[in-house]
C-alpha cells in the first residue's frame, strides 16, 4: 500500500510526497523506486510510476516529469509530454495532469494558487536553490495568472541540517553570495559545517511573496525505512540508490 504525506496547505489539490513503502523493487531499491535514471530494472520502475500514477487518478502519461540536472529552469506545461525536457520545476494550469519530481535529499516543492487554479512542482537541491529555481517557479505561475499571496509552498522530505555535512569551499560559494547566508550553517567537525538546506529553500519561497510556505519536517538521510537518500547510500557504500516521487493535479 503506497504511503503519501499531505499538507492541508494544498488542499483540496490531489498531491502527496511518496515515501519508498507499496513498491515493487528489491534489494537496494527495496520500495517505490521511480527513477528511470536508476539502475533499477526499467519494468520494475514502470510498474511503481503506475502505481503513482494510479493513486494520482491519471493515467501514467499524464504523470509528467522533466530531466532534472540541478538547475534553475522550469517549463510551464499545456500538454501530456511524450520526451522529458530538461529542466528543474514544472508549472501548469491544465486539470488532468499530474506534475512530479523525483529526489533523494534535494527538496521536493509542491506549489499551488488554489483560487487560479496554477499549480508547480520543482526539484530543489543546494545548486538549484542558490541558483534560482524556487523564485523561477513562483515567476512562471504569476505567468499563468497566480497571485503570489495566494501561493502556497510546501517542502517535501529532504536532508535535515543534522545529516549535511558540507565543506569550507561549499560554506564560502555561499557566503560569497550574500553575507546573510551564514544564518543557515553551524559548525561541525574541523573546517566542516552544517548545512540547512529546508530553511535555505524557505528564506527563498518566502523572498519570492508566496502566501504560504512550509516544510513537512521529514528528513530522508534519518530514515531509511520510508525514504531513499542519496548521501546514506553513498556512507553505506551502496552502487545505487532509489528515488522519491512527489506530485500534485489539477
Amino acid at each position: 500500500m503506497l504511503e503519501l504525506i499531505t499538507n492541508d496547505a494544498l488542499a483540496p489539490l490531489k498531491h502527496g510526497f511518496f515515501t519508498r513503502k507499496g513498491g515493487a523493487s528489491s534489494g537496494i531499491f527495496s520500495g517505490l523506486n521511480c527513477g528511470r535514471g536508476s539502475s533499477d530494472q526499467s519494468e520494475i520502475v514502470t510498474i511503481n510510476r503506475d502505481r503513482v500514477a494510479t493513486e494520482m487518478g491519471v493515467n501514467s502519461q499524464n504523470l509528467v516529469g522533466v530531466h532534472q540536472y540541478h538547475s534553475a529552469d522550469v517549463i510551464t506545461v499545456t500538454e501530456r509530454i511524450d520526451h522529458a525536457p530538461k529542466a528543474d520545476a514544472l508549472v501548469t494550469n491544465v486539470p488532468g495532469l499530474a506534475l512530479s519530481i523525483l529526489t533523494a535529499d534535494c527538496q521536493p516543492v509542491l506549489f499551488a494558487d488554489t483560487k487560479a487554479n496554477v499549480i508547480g512542482a520543482a526539484h530543489a537541491g543546494w545548486k538549484g536553490a542558490k541558483d534560482g529555481i524556487l523564485t523561477n517557479t513562483v515567476d512562471a505561475m504569476v505567468s499563468l495568472g497566480a497571485t503570489r499571496e495566494n501561493i502556497s509552498a510546501v517542502i517535501g522530505p529532504s536532508i535535515s541540517q543534522s545529516a549535511y555535512e558540507v565543506g569550507p569551499e561549499f560554506f564560502e560559494s555561499f557566503m560569497d553570495m550574500s553575507p546573510e547566508n551564514g544564518r543557515f550553517f553551524v559548525n561541525g567537525d574541523g573546517d566542516r559545517y552544517m548545512f540547512d538546506l529546508p530553511a535555505f529553500g524557505l528564506y527563498h519561497l518566502r523572498e519570492a511573496g508566496v502566501g504560504h510556505a512550509e516544510w513537512t519536517r521529514h528528513c530522508t538521510y534519518a530514515d531509511p525505512d520510508r525514504f531513499y537518500s542519496y548521501r546514506r547510500s553513498t556512507h553505506r557504500k551502496e552502487a545505487d540508490y532509489g528515488r522519491l516521487i512527489a506530485a500534485i493535479k489539477l
